[in-house]
């Protein structure tokens, strides 16, 4: 009974107009922003707020790490996705695969590992107007 819920939610999403606004996510993954110590985020802080949009750009030419995912706040690098779990987000951004990313927590610590955690989400449907 639930599949058949489940597919029945999915058909019924699928078959919106495609004028339609994303409406659902897949989250993708959870986590602690990597690099934030060296990056703009330390200036930034005061200004950035829970919910805010973040770019995700990829940096296949990485010195470091050739699946190195960037993340930027209104244009400014704050951090990566990090290392052990970049994978993933790499591969599809390299497939042309949407994706979308937004802080989740911001907390004042010392350790910069747990000052920021951030969620990845892909859009089921995306915005088709023109």
């Amino acid at each position: 009974m639930r599949r058949r819920l489940a597919l029945l939610c999915l058909i019924g999403l699928w078959m919106q107009p495609l004028h339609a606004q994303v409406a659902a996510h897949i989250l993708l993954q959870d986590s602690p922003l990597a690099g934030f110590q060296y990056h703009a985020g330390k200036a930034l802080w005061p200004q950035m707020r829970a919910g805010d949009a973040l770019a995700l750009v990829r940096e296949p030419d990485n010195p470091h790490d050739a699946r190195a995912v960037r993340v930027e706040w209104r244009g400014h690098k704050i951090g990566y996705v990090p290392r052990r779990e970049n994978a993933d987000v790499a591969r599809l951004l390299d497939r042309g695969q949407t994706l979308s990313a937004r802080i989740v927590r911001l907390a004042e610590v010392r350790d910069p590992w747990s000052r920021v955690r951030f969620e990845i989400l892909i859009p089921l449907q995306a915005d088709r107007t023109p």
